[in-house]
This record gives structure tokens, C-alpha cells and sequence, in this order.
């Protein structure tokens, strides 16, 4: 039975070169595999899913508004598909992440969507909350705070290198913008007394 998998972590955790080693594994064994990147993550370039370790491939960019299960069930009609790939996940919808769930249930294709939990103030993205609550399977991958603790936060930097507490809630950028905190981290990088990362 094909699931619907959320495979989720901070920033610099590797997600993007989790699923472009995943997505090359069904390839090298000649089955065919459906890539989608959310049009809002361009920094290798619209269309095009890139890890921080020089990995990339192709991918169709998909905006709020397209319908993923019409854009993978036309494509599965015309070369059958073995498995879905969805990389920046938390800027999908809460529309598409049931559409996700429609390839799974109606295709019997499995879905592996990649993405951030939750965003620099520490609350949900409304792709993640989607798939937190309806995927049939979910994977924390790990990254590390600078303290040697699990990272589960992360924090945007503002120009002074100090933790920003507002802002939009969409921001690209790389280490340069964002750092992954363990919560006590990021809690003392929000707290009154220490609003700066590097006294630690």
C-alpha cells in the first residue's frame, strides 16, 4: 500500500539531498519518479531542487494554485509513475496536502514530501500542519544546535547577527539567514535578558 510520507526537520538538516539520494535510488533501478519544488524556492533556480552540498535536479515548480494530484495524474497516464517527490513542503496548502493524499489513495502512488516544521517564531507552517495531521508516516530528520543538542528550532538572523522576533513568515535564504537552535537555544535567543545567539 502506498503512504504519504512527511519527512520533516529544521534548516541544514539535509532534507533536499535526502530526497534527491531517495528519488536517484527508484531511477538507477529504472523506475520513474515525479520531482516538484514550490515555486517560492528559487535559489538554484526556479524549477530545480538543490542541496547545500552541490546535489541538483530538475523539478516542475509548482504555485498555491495548481492542482498536484491533476499535475501527477496527467503525468502517470502518460508513463506510469513509482513514486512522488516534494521538496519545500511547508509552503504547500492545506488544499495540496490533500491532494497529495488523493495520489496516495486514488493512484496507489507513494508520496515522500520534505519540508520545515515550523517557521523562526517557532509556529507551524500551514503545509506542515497539514501533513502532520493526515500522513500516514513521519520521519524527524536530525540536525545539531551549535550546543551539541538535537536542533529543533531555528531562528532568523537579522544584519547584526541577532535572533529577529518579527517578520513575514516566508523568507528565503541559506546559513546566511536562518541558524537550527535546540529549543533552549532558541528559547534564550527569544528571551528578554539574551537576544543574541552567540553567547553561547
Amino acid at each position: 500500500m502506498a503512504k504519504l510520507h512527511f519527512i520533516y526537520a529544521t534548516m541544514n538538516a539535509g532534507k533536499s539531498t535526502l530526497l534527491l539520494q531517495a528519488a536517484y535510488n527508484y531511477q538507477e533501478r529504472g523506475m520513474r519518479v515525479a520531482t516538484l519544488i514550490s515555486a517560492i524556492d528559487n535559489r538554484v533556480g526556479k524549477g530545480w531542487i538543490g542541496s547545500r552540498i552541490g546535489l541538483k535536479a530538475e523539478a516542475e515548480a509548482f504555485g498555491p494554485d495548481d492542482d498536484l494530484f491533476g499535475v501527477i495524474k496527467a503525468d502517470h497516464e502518460k508513463a506510469p509513475l513509482s513514486c512522488v517527490f516534494v521538496d519545500e513542503a511547508q509552503f504547500l496548502t492545506s488544499e495540496q496536502v490533500w491532494q497529495l493524499s488523493r495520489i496516495v489513495d486514488v493512484l496507489d502512488l507513494p508520496v515522500m514530501a520534505y519540508g520545515l516544521r515550523t517557521d523562526f517564531r517557532g509556529e507551524l507552517f500551514p503545509g506542515s500542519k497539514g501533513l502532520l495531521a493526515i500522513a500516514d508516516e513521519l520521519t524527524e530528520a536530525r540536525s545539531i544546535c551549535h550546543c551539541g543538542r538535537k536542533a529543533t528550532m531555528v531562528v532568523r538572523l537579522g544584519a547584526d547577527g541577532r535572533a529577529l522576533k518579527d517578520g513575514a513568515q516566508v523568507m528565503i535564504g541559506g546559513n546566511e539567514t536562518y541558524m537550527p537552535l535546540c529549543r533552549r537555544h532558541w528559547q534564550m535567543a527569544f528571551s528578554a535578558e539574551e537576544c543574541g545567539i552567540a553567547a553561547e
